[in-house]
């Protein structure tokens, strides 16, 4: 889902080696942990850094500490720059923390990405700390055993339009545990962002009016039909026939999902009205629908996959009814749709990102007309925040249900979106969308028919 791609921060180096800083130095002619980062680096760093090989750099008072434990924690780093290394070295207890929780580690990504003053090395330091780190320091060791194949081995060894591979990428990010999600999303079971009114508001209340908001923007009304893709637990399936007295169908390719949502719709005595099925969305029929929610769907099914995932939705819905598409999405189209690395091997398997534009752009060409956007980046940063404090107040139940390198994987990915978002290197987006009438028959209001402030 996320990719940290904070604009650039490095300062250009010279010919000459980066002066000393406070810390323990090397002895001469041996290259150390310190002599790496003072190199890389230009100025204090906001937290310390200590390393088996005896060097330590940054405040000594510091109220975080980051520790290469071994010689295998320096060669991750070395041998799969930027947030994949760190993480391998992290999950592998070759790299630890000190200071915060794995469930939340926010403080650090913020300390590492906003504070860390960056510089551009010459080619006679980096050639000076190759020479005196050695080839071994370059080879890089096994990724830890959860870690996906990188996706040109992915691409490589399946087909690439195939429903057998898109259901493989939604199951390894949404089939580790029900009971998991539910210590982290709460009883909502929502994995999307909510809509909060203020940062102080309840996780469960936010949550609900997001769903009311997708609602009433699609002019729900008893007797409609909904078609609600990648439609995860359930939550608006349910919420739309409790609230709405719509004939809600919701469809996903995570079998787990799919049966934990139809025994929620049963619980909740709506199985005259709801239904959640384990199926792809294409394969739901023609023409049949009023309205389509697809509300964190669009960031799974790849960029260059829009125009037909834009025309399959609009085959499905009648004239005139809506398309309310909750997206993740890319500030701006200069940067890669792909994420990093650590988010596509160990998050969202084939995920893109792409900037708003090219989905306005991509739905009118399949015929839709846009009628509303609104950007609600904040209050996904908001959600995530939440979710972490489930994790960290859940912790010892979320490892004893997934094991401890996966909950710290989602610590990772949740507490780096949310830096994400507050900082805008990524933004998330509803757009509202009608299917005009025959002959192009205006079919939506002149105004808004729903309430801004839901």
């Amino acid at each position: 889902m996320t990719a940290l791609r904070p604009p650039s921060r490095v300062r250009p180096g010279s010919s000459a080696p980066a002066e000393p800083r406070p810390g323990r130095a090397s002895a001469p002619g041996r290259i150390t942990v310190g002599d790496i980062i003072t190199t890389l680096t230009d100025g204090d760093l906001p937290f310390r850094v200590t390393a088996y090989d005896g060097s330590d750099v940054g405040p000594a008072d510091a109220d975080i500490t980051m520790r290469f434990e071994n010689e295998r924690a320096l060669r991750y780093v070395l041998t799969a720059p930027g947030d994949l290394g760190v993480a391998r070295a992290y999950l592998q207890d070759d790299l630890t923390l000190s200071g915060v929780h794995p469930g939340d580690p926010y403080e650090i990504f913020r300390r590492i990405k906003l504070e860390t003053p960056l510089r551009r090395p010459s080619a006679a330091e980096l050639a000076r700390l190759a020479r005196g780190l050695g080839w071994r320091s370059f080879t890089p060791p096994p990724p830890p055993q959860i870690e996906t194949l990188p996706r040109w081995r992915r691409h490589a060894e399946s087909l690439r339009e195939s429903s057998t591979r898109r259901a493989a990428a939604i199951s390894h990010h949404y089939d580790v545990s029900n009971a998991f999600y539910e210590l982290v999303l709460g009883p909502s079971m929502a994995y999307t962002c909510a809509v909060f009114a203020s940062p102080q508001e309840s996780l469960e209340t936010a949550q609900e009016r997001k769903f009311e908001l997708v609602a009433t923007k699609l002019a729900l009304q008893p007797g409609m039909r909904l078609l609600d893709v990648g439609c995860g637990w359930g939550s608006m399936v349910r919420h739309a026939a409790k609230h709405h007295g719509v004939r809600a169908l919701g469809v996903t390719l995570s079998k787990q999902q799919a049966d934990w949502a139809q025994a929620a719709i049963e619980r909740d005595g709506l199985s005259h009205l709801a239904e959640v099925r384990y199926m792809d969305y294409r394969d739901a029929p023609l023409e049949a629908f009023d309205a389509i929610s697809s509300i964190g769907l669009t960031e799974h099914i790849g960029v260059r996959h829009y125009p037909q995932y834009f025309s399959d939705l609009f085959d499905r819905l009648r004239p005139g009814g809506r398309l309310l598409n909750h997206t993740i999405t890319r500030t701006d189209d200069r940067a890669s749709a792909k994420p990093q690395a650590f988010t596509d091997r160990y998050v969202f398997p084939d995920g893109e990102l792409a900037a708003p534009g090219l989905l306005a752009r991509r739905g009118h060409n399949a015929g839709f007309e846009l009628q509303h956007e609104e950007n609600l980046r904040m209050s996904y940063a908001y959600t995530l925040r939440d979710w972490c404090a489930d994790l960290v107040e859940n912790w010892d139940a979320c490892v004893a249900e997934v094991g401890e390198r996966t909950a710290r994987v989602w610590g990772l990915y949740m507490a780096g979106s949310r830096m994400a978002f507050e900082v805008n290197w990524l933004q998330l987006h509803q757009f509202l969308f009608s299917k005009p009438g025959p002959d192009g028959a205006p079919l939506f209001p002149l105004r808004p028919d729903w309430d801004a402030n839901v």
